[in-house]
């Protein structure tokens, strides 16, 4: 059997609809062009699964002037018969914490991640001069 990590990643756990109201819940004044490049669905895509979710009761949008807001309704329950009676609030707070946890890279001098320097080379002993240390 192969190994987990060298699967070609040809599906996700979630379907769009999941991933589209995961990233609402992480950020409920996302435009539709930051949903579309967090989840990798095309706008028109996500636009249509946005009026899905909203037609099923699971979020509703409010214009103010330009903009648009979306609230998560919590007490939705998932669709499928095999997780009736659980709410997807729950489910969301946790993938919603998850990536709101993770830290952001942090740019280097043109724009781009830098790059962690090792604490110390293991080749070198501890007098030997390198990087950082005086004799």
């Amino acid at each position: 059997m192969s190994d987990p990590g060298e699967r070609d990643g040809s599906w996700t756990l979630l379907t769009g609809h999941g991933h589209v109201l995961v990233e609402i819940a992480r950020n409920p004044g996302a435009r539709i062009r930051d949903i579309s490049a967090a989840v990798g669905l095309t706008e028109r895509t996500v636009q249509a699964i946005v009026a899905d979710l909203e037609a099923a009761g699971y979020l509703t949008r409010t214009r103010t002037g330009r903009r648009t807001r979306y609230t998560v309704n919590p007490d939705s329950s998932f669709r499928h018969s095999a997780q009736e009676g659980l709410r997807v609030g729950p489910f969301l707070a946790v993938l919603a914490a998850s990536g709101a946890a993770e830290p952001e890279p942090t740019a280097g001098p043109h724009g781009g991640p830098t790059a962690a320097a090792p604490a110390h080379d293991d080749r070198a002993g501890p007098d030997t001069p390198g990087p950082g240390r005086s004799r």
